[in-house]
């Protein structure tokens, strides 16, 4: 088809649909740690981080099993099989009414819900790993030796096609996960939002077996990782028993080998050798970049997403694989050829180098991002403090004197204070006086909590209630919280939207109720004993928490006046992409220089090696975030980003003093020089056997 093997479409499409339901999957699975199996920051970065740990070391089994035993179309169908049943089995952990018996909104046995969530998470990380090394050399193989430009142009849309299902499922899924599902009772829907990606998996299999018979495949030839593990594990040993000062030193510990492996792969293994020491300091940046989809995330939680349209914290990470397809070919055809015109030297370990540089310098940007959230966040009372807001519901203005002398505050009619702070043990009282009116209150207030004082001056006195707010903490997950005050002289019957807050008596407080879409418009609904009168809410922000005075009610039009509790999420998102640009920038400098860099510096049977080293390099830095999230005592979020900023400058450094050391060479030329030697050995050979059987032949 067009020149091409009809199998690699099929190959195409399901990698497609693999990396939707892996990117897909990935994208909301720190907001289905914190919130709905309500693990704290900490763990659920420190589990997602092992989760991506495990999807990186698999691979290495993956590509042994493939090249050693079952071959690549076996090794490919098996593990997909192994895939779409974790993600499965992922899907049905996340169901809340399946331990939900009283149907009160939470699990009643959440260890059924993690032991699933886990189990389908280790079938996922064997799964995608174990295909990762197999499907793009599987589809390599599809092509004969003459059809080199079909090939090239394969591995574009085999490439194309992963940044497709990328950029689609971080789109999607999260969008998915902020509906709300559910049988007994609505919660976001994470049921769907990782069945749609294990539905994309099954199809994915499904394609992949749909061309089983059009397949080219190739037998296993044995896996060449295991073959240098071996002559190193030999090298190793020979030298372990040949430590004597009596026996003569090696150029290089390798050379222990020579006695029983050809010096063709020593000299391999010490050209790969030379490259995998280089790869030493190279987890640290890898612990900086997957941090994306954990700590950001995180952060985006506690921002406003209000781009006109509503953006989830989890689909910030949209804007990597979107700057990956810009910046990519801008740097190939702008940056670097303008770089060449200056005469500069930049080579590919200096690329890496200001690539870690700049890595470091974009979690610089997320901590200085991270400083404007805190600053925002609300002031809770300390140990030894309660904090008072006044809210005067009438007509008439009002003064609160604070006793014994502590503070007088003026509150205008139908307005509000700020929480004030006070040491419960200097507060005794306080006075409200309003028109000819005062009233005295007597205080004995809980250390560390809120307290809201609404009043109103009535012709026949001061009416006054005192609420304990009950939150001690800005909102999480970026919801809202609303609650009503009843400003009739009598009872009225409330809801906003399908929430009821019941019946309330005059001046009483309802308890707070999560808002279940802050950035929509609700009809409020005031039942009165002879008539119904609504308005529409304004809309709420995200991470704020409301007051709704219910006032007076004309020709059935609701007059209601909103008090803001808890200020929204005020940093927005936007704040977010130049760490996001800084990251991308390092990533095309770093990891896809540091491949090139690789390949061009390997032998070309060795080249699954260094691939095994990379992914590995990968898999370490993730152990290194979930290492730091366990063990770290440092509290504040801005110092971590600092920390981590600091560390990847400081392996940057010590990355640029070995680079500066290293020699480039051409694998090519090396191995050039081993053939014309064999070559030369082989000649001398047979003339030495052309020698004997002329002798032979005279005798």
């Amino acid at each position: 088809c067009f020149g091409f093997p009809l199998s690699i479409f099929f190959i195409v499409i399901n990698e497609f649909c693999e990396r939707f339901s892996y990117y897909g999957m990935k994208a909301v699975l720190t907001l289905y740690f914190t919130r709905f199996l309500h693990w704290d920051d900490n763990f659920a970065t420190a589990i997602y981080h092992t989760f991506v740990a495990l999807c990186y070391l698999t691979p290495i089994l993956g590509a042994i099993i493939a090249d050693s035993w079952l071959g690549k179309f076996k090794t490919i169908l098996y593990l997909s099989i192994v895939y779409a049943i974790g993600q499965a089995v992922l899907s049905v952990g996340s169901i809340n009414d399946l331990t939900d018996h009283n149907h009160d909104g939470s699990p009643d046995a959440i260890a059924v819900n993690i032991a699933l969530s886990m189990v389908g998470l280790i079938l996922i990380a064997f799964g995608t790993g174990g295909i990762k090394p197999c499907v793009s050399a599987f589809g390599g193989d599809q092509f004969e030796e003459d059809q080199e430009k079909q090939r090239s142009t394969f591995f574009s849309l085999f490439y194309l096609s992963i940044n497709a299902g990328s950029l689609l499922s971080t789109l999607i899924t999260p969008s998915i996960r902020a509906s709300e599902c559910g049988i007994h009772s609505k919660q976001e829907c994470y049921p769907l939002a990782f069945g749609v990606p294990a539905i994309l998996m099954a199809v994915a299999l499904v394609v992949f077996i749909i061309g089983s018979r059009m397949y080219k495949k190739v037998k296993p030839q044995g896996n060449i990782m295991l073959e240098v593990s071996k002559c190193v594990g030999f090298a190793i040993k020979n030298r372990f028993r040949h430590r004597s000062k009596k026996f003569p030193k090696r150029e290089h510990w390798l050379d222990w080998a020579s006695e029983k492996y050809d010096k063709r792969l020593i000299a391999q293994i010490k050209m790969v050798l030379r490259v995998l020491f280089l790869y030493i300091p190279l987890p640290m940046f890898w612990a900086v970049f997957d941090q994306q989809g954990s700590r950001w995330t995180l952060q985006a939680t506690a921002m406003n997403g209000d781009f006109g349209f509503q953006i989830q914290p989890d689909q910030m990470q949209i804007v990597n694989p979107i700057l990956i397809v810009i910046m990519v070919p801008v740097v190939d055809s702008l940056v670097y050829p303008l770089i060449k015109k200056c005469k500069l030297n930049f080579t590919p370990l200096k690329k890496m180098t200001v690539g870690m540089f700049l890595g470091s310098m974009a979690f610089v940007a997320a901590a200085l991002v991270q400083v404007q959230i805190d600053n925002s966040n609300p002031v809770f009372p300390a140990a030894g403090q309660a904090q008072i807001k006044l809210i005067n519901l009438g007509a008439v203005p009002a003064t609160v004197q604070f006793k014994p002398q502590l503070q007088s505050v003026d509150v205008a009619p139908n307005m509000e204070t700020g929480y004030m702070t006070f040491e419960t043990s200097k507060l005794k009282s306080l006075d409200i006086i309003s028109g000819n009116e005062n009233k005295s209150e007597h205080l004995e207030l809980t250390e560390t909590l809120r307290y809201t004082l609404a009043f109103k001056w009535v012709p026949t006195g001061i009416n006054a209630t005192w609420v304990k707010d009950n939150v001690t903490s800005k909102p999480e997950d970026g919801k809202s919280l609303v609650r009503f005050i009843n400003n009739f002289s009598f009872t009225v019957n409330v809801t906003m939207g399908d929430m009821d807050f019941g019946k309330l008596d005059p001046l009483s407080v309802s308890n707070y109720s999560v808002v279940p879409n802050p950035g929509w418009s609700y009809t409020i609904k005031a039942s009165l004993p002879q008539y119904t009168c609504t308005v529409d809410s304004k809309e709420f922000g995200y991470g704020g928490a409301y007051t709704i005075s219910l006032d007076d009610c004309v020709e059935n039009k609701l007059f209601v006046t909103h008090f803001e509790d808890i200020a929204p999420n005020t940093v927005h998102m936007a704040w977010q992409i130049p760490q996001y640009f800084l990251l991308t920038c390092a990533e095309v400098l770093f990891s896809v220089t540091g491949l090139e860099f690789s390949y061009s510096q390997a032998p070309s049977n060795m080249k699954s090696v260094l691939q095994a080293g990379w992914l590995l390099t990968v898999a370490v830095g993730n152990i290194i975030v979930l290492i730091v999230a366990g063990v770290s005592a440092i509290k504040e979020q801005w110092a971590e980003y600092v920390l981590f900023a600091a560390l990847l400058l400081v392996v940057c450094i010590i990355f640029a003093i070995m680079a500066s050391f290293y020699t480039y060479i051409d694998p090519n030329e090396i191995e050039a020089q081993f053939s014309k030697e064999e070559k030369k050995e082989d000649k001398k050979d047979q003339d030495s056997n052309e020698k004997e059987a002329e002798t032979d032949s005279r005798l």
